[in-house]
C-alpha cells in the first residue's frame, strides 16, 4: 500500500500516534476495554494467519493492536483487503501470504469499529463459471457484523454491483465500475466476551417433550407495542424489553423461533417497487446479526445487542431459535449482484448447471449453496458453532433444509451436511428442526430426516385445516396427526416430537385470515396476484373478507378457538405464530413477505376488544393444561393396544355412540372423533426414576354443523367426566366444573371441541 492514502485510513484516535510510544488509554469497545501502545501507521500488511477465517482483531505480543484477514479463495490470482475511514475513503492493502486457498493478512492500526471488504482478482469467464472482477467490493462472508446496505438510490445503482452494463443484455460482460460506495461493508468487531455477558446466563435446556415454539419476527412483534419505548421498538432490544418477555412468559411459550437475523438484503425488483424484503429469507451474512434491528448502533454494537437480548429470554425461561437459510443467498442468479461469494470463488461456493455459466436452483431464488463442498460446509457449520457457543442461541430451523441434504443432484440423508451435524459435539445437542423439502425434483422429505431432527410437519397443517373447513373424506389421517404421526416418525428411534406441528406459519394466512378468506389478496406485493399460494385450504364461513355479521364473527372466533385447541392437545411439539393468540390479520395476504409496515406487525390495541383477549386467554389455558399434564406431551408413540389386565388402551378412539371405532369406521366420512388418552402408564420415568402417571382425558372434535350428542364411553373408560374445554364458550372464563356421568349423552355445540377430565376410571 502506498503511505500516503494509507495514513489517511488510520482511525483518528491514531493519527497522531508513533511506533513504540507510550501505552495508550485503556479504551471501551462496546463494552470490552482495550489496551495497547499506540496503533503504527498503516503502512504495511504483515503476513497473520491463516485461521480463523474473517476480520479477528488481536494484540500481538509485542504490544500492536490490530486485525488479522483471512478469506478463502479457492483459484483466486489475488485479494486485497479494502478499509474504509468514516468519510467512506478506501485504502487497499494485498494480501500477500496464501495457505491451503486461504489469502492473509495482518493490518496493524485496524481496531473494532473499522469497516472493511475485500475485492478479488482473477480471470473473467462466466461460461466456465469464473466471475473474478476486483470492480465489485465483496462482503466477508465470516464479518461479524455489517454496516449499511444494499439499497437502490439512483436508478442506476442496481447496474453497480451487476456482472454487465445495463447497455448488454447478458451477463457475460464484465461491468468495471466501482460499487463500494452502493454495497454493505463488514465491520471487525471484539471477538472477546466481557467477563459479565455470560456468566449470569442460563441455558433454559428444555426437553423436546415439553416445549412450545412461538414463531415471531424481531420487528414486527415489537414495532407497535405501545409499552416499548419507541426508540426500541423493531429490534432486539425491544424483544428483551420486559413488556415483551411478559406476553411471552403470560402465553406459556418456552421458546421463540425467530425470522431470520442474519445479515440480508433486499432485492432489486422489491426495491423498485418501493417494497423491502421483510421476512428475511435473503441471506448475505452468516455471521451477522442484521443491522436493521439494532438500536444501539451497527458498527459492532449490534452483537452485543444481540447477546443481551438472547440472555434477557433466557432469564425469562425461553429458548431462542434461529430460523437460517443456507441454502442460497441474496446473490441470486446469474443477473443477479456480486455481492460476496458469487465474486470470491462462484464455481467453489453454489452449485452450477452443466453449461457453468448459469446456477442450478432447488430453491426457487435463483441459486443454491454448494454445500457438498468443503469450504462451504465449513462456513455453515463455523457459523451455526458460532451462534451457539458465543451469540447463545439453542437451536436453529433450516429453510428449504432438503436442499442442504442433496449430494451431487437427489436428497440424501447419508449427505456430508447431515453426517456433519451428526457427530459434531456442539450441534448435535442443541434443537435442530428441518423444513424437509426444496423446490427441486424429489425434494418433499417429510419424515425422512434421521434422529437428532425434528420437522415441520405440513401433513399436520393440511389435515387439520381439512377437519375443520368439513374436506376431509375420513378420518384416518387426522387420526395420525393427533396422536403424533407415526406413520411418519416412528422409526430409527425417533419420537412424537419429532413432529412440530402447526396449523399456520409465516408464510400463508394467518390463523384469522384462514377463517376469514378463501382466496388470497396479495395485491399490495404487486405481482398482480400472482404470488402466493393458491392452495390455502381456508373456510371464510360464508362470507369473504371482514365483516359487521355477528353470527359469522362469531363462528370465525369459534373456529379460530377449534384450531387452537386442536394444535395445543396433539401430541407432538405445537409452533404458535405471533398474533395469531389475538387475532392477527392480514387482510388476507398470504405471502406477507415484502410488507413492512402494518400489514405484518403486530396490532396490541386488539387486546383492547374482550373477544380477542379471550382467545388469548385460551391460548394460555392450553399451554398451562399441557405443562401440566404429561399425557398431552408424550415422549413415545402410543401402541393402541391394552395396557393392562382390565384391556384399557393407550390411546382409544370413539364414535358418537360411545363405542370403540372399528376398521371401517376409519374409512367412513365422519364429522364426530374422540379421543381418549390414558394417563395410567405414560412411557419413561421421571428426575427419580418413579413411573410417570397422569389424569387420563377424552377429546371429542365435532366439525358438524348441527349440535350432536356424543355418548360418554362407560364401563372400564371411566365412570365420571369433568369438562375442561369447550370451544362453545366464548368468554373461557373458569365456570364451575361441569360433571357427567359416563354413559349418558353429552350435547356437543356444532363446530366445536370439548376436553373431559375422566374421574374415577375402573380399576384406578
Amino acid at each position: 500500500m502506498s503511505s500516503a492514502p494509507e495514513q489517511e485510513a488510520v482511525q483518528e484516535e491514531d493519527r497522531d500516534a508513533s511506533d513504540g510510544g507510550p501505552e495508550r488509554p485503556a479504551a471501551v469497545l462496546d463494552g470490552v476495554r482495550v489496551r495497547a501502545r499506540p496503533s503504527i501507521p498503516v503502512t504495511s500488511v504483515w503476513p497473520g494467519t491463516s485461521t480463523p477465517l474473517g476480520a479477528r482483531f488481536r494484540i500481538g505480543p509485542d504490544g500492536v493492536a490490530g486485525t488479522n484477514f483471512a478469506l478463502w479463495a479457492g483459484g483466486a490470482e489475488a485479494v486485497e483487503v479494502c478499509l474504509f475511514d468514516e468519510h467512506g475513503k478506501e485504502t487497499r492493502g494485498r494480501l500477500t501470504e496464501l495457505t491451503h486457498e486461504i489469502w492473509h493478512g495482518f493490518v496493524p492500526g485496524v481496531l473494532p469499529g473499522r469497516r472493511y471488504g475485500f475485492r478479488v482478482h482473477g480471470h473473467w469467464d462466466p461460461w466456465t463459471g469464473a466471475r473474478w472482477n476486483p470492480a465489485k467490493l465483496l462482503l466477508d462472508p465470516y464479518a461479524r457484523a455489517v454496516d449499511g446496505d444494499f439499497r437502490r438510490l439512483p436508478a442506476e445503482v442496481y447496474g453497480h454491483v451487476r456482472d454487465w452494463p445495463e447497455q448488454y443484455v447478458a451477463d457475460t460482460v464484465r461491468d468495471d465500475r466501482d460499487s463500494a460506495p452502493f454495497v454493505p461493508k463488514g465491520v471487525v468487531v471484539h471477538d472477546d466476551v466481557p467477563d459479565d455477558e455470560w456468566q449470569d446466563d442460563r441455558r433454559p435446556k428444555t426437553p423436546w417433550e415439553d416445549s412450545v415454539i412461538y414463531e415471531l419476527h424481531v420487528r414486527g412483534f415489537t414495532k407497535l407495542h405501545p409499552d416499548i419505548p419507541p426508540e426500541l421498538r423493531g429490534t432486539y432490544a425491544g424483544l428483551a424489553h420486559p413488556a415483551a418477555i411478559d406476553h411471552l412468559v403470560r402465553l406459556g411459550v418456552t421458546a421463540v423461533e425467530l425470522l431470520p437475523v442474519h445479515q440480508f438484503a433486499h432485492e432489486d425488483h422489491l426495491l423498485r417497487r418501493g417494497l423491502r424484503n421483510y421476512w428475511g429469507y435473503n441471506s448475505i451474512g452468516y455471521f451477522a446479526p442484521h443491522a436493521a434491528y439494532a438500536a444501539s448502533g451497527t458498527r459492532g454494537q449490534q452483537v452485543g445487542e444481540f447477546r443481551r437480548m438472547v440472555r434477557a429470554l433466557h432469564a425469562a425461561g425461553i429458548e431462542v431459535i434461529l430460523d437460517v437459510v443456507y441454502n442460497h443467498t441474496a446473490e441470486a442468479g446469474e443477473l443477479g449482484p456480486t455481492l460476496s461469494l458469487k465474486g470470491i470463488d462462484n464455481r467453489g461456493y453454489y452449485r452450477l448447471q452443466p453449461d457453468a455459466r448459469r446456477y442450478a436452483d432447488y430453491t426457487g431464488c435463483g441459486n443454491t449453496l454448494h454445500v457438498v463442498q468443503p469450504q462451504v460446509l465449513r462456513m455453515i457449520t463455523d457459523s451455526l458453532r458460532y451462534w451457539v457457543t458465543e451469540m447463545g442461541v439453542d437451536g436453529f430451523r433450516f429453510d428449504l433444509a432438503a436442499a442442504l441434504a442433496r449430494s451431487v443432484q437427489d436428497v440424501d440423508m447419508l449427505s456430508p451436511f447431515l453426517a456433519v451435524i451428526a457427530q459434531d459435539p456442539v450441534l448435535r445437542r442443541v434443537k435442530l428442526i428441518a423444513e424437509p423439502w426444496d423446490v427441486g425434483r424429489g425434494g418433499y422429505q417429510a419424515g425422512a430426516f434421521p434422529p437428532l431432527w425434528t420437522e415441520w410437519n405440513d401433513r399436520y397443517r393440511g389435515a387439520v385445516r381439512d377437519f375443520w373447513r368439513g374436506a376431509l373424506p375420513d378420518v384416518r389421517d387426522l387420526g395420525y396427526r393427533l396422536s403424533g404421526s407415526s406413520d411418519l416418525y416412528a422409526w430409527g428411534g425417533r419420537r412424537p416430537y419429532a413432529s412440530v406441528n402447526f396449523v399456520t406459519a409465516h408464510d400463508g394466512f394467518t390463523l384469522r385470515d384462514l377463517v376469514s378468506y378463501e382466496h388470497k389478496h396479495n395485491e399490495p406485493n404487486g405481482e398482480a396476484n400472482r404470488d402466493g399460494t393458491d392452495d390455502n385450504r381456508s373456510w371464510n364461513c360464508g362470507t369473504e373478507g371482514e365483516t359487521d355479521d355477528p353470527d359469522i364473527l362469531s363462528l370465525r372466533r369459534r373456529q379460530l378457538r377449534n384450531l387452537l385447541t386442536t394444535l395445543l392437545l396433539s401430541t407432538g411439539v405445537p409452533m404458535l405464530v405471533a398474533g395469531d393468540e389475538m387475532g392477527r390479520t392480514q387482510r388476507g395476504n398470504n405471502n406477507a413477505y415484502c410488507q413492512d409496515d402494518a400489514t405484518s406487525w403486530l396490532d396490541w390495541t386488539l387486546l383492547d376488544d374482550p373477544a380477542w383477549r379471550s382467545l388469548t386467554d385460551l391460548t394460555a389455558r392450553l399451554t398451562a393444561l399441557r405443562h401440566r399434564h404429561p399425557v398431552l406431551r408424550r415422549r413415545a408413540f402410543f401402541s393402541g393396544g391394552p395396557q393392562s389386565a382390565d384391556g384399557l388402551r393407550d390411546v382409544a378412539w370413539f364414535t358418537p355412540h360411545g363405542t370403540e371405532m372399528t376398521e371401517s369406521d376409519w374409512y367412513a366420512p365422519a364429522a364426530t372423533l374422540g379421543m381418549y388418552l390414558s394417563g395410567r402408564d405414560i412411557p419413561g420415568r421421571d428426575t427419580h426414576g418413579a413411573p410417570i402417571t397422569d389424569d387420563s382425558f377424552l377429546t371429542i372434535l365435532h366439525t358438524g354443523t348441527d349440535t350432536t350428542e356424543f355418548t360418554l364411553p362407560g364401563g372400564r373408560w371411566a365412570e365420571e367426566y369433568e369438562v375442561v374445554i369447550d370451544t362453545e364458550d366464548e368468554e373461557q372464563t373458569d365456570s364451575p366444573a361441569r360433571l357427567h356421568r359416563a354413559g349418558t349423552p353429552l350435547r356437543v355445540a356444532p363446530r366445536s371441541v370439548q376436553l373431559l377430565r375422566i374421574l374415577s376410571p375402573s380399576g384406578d
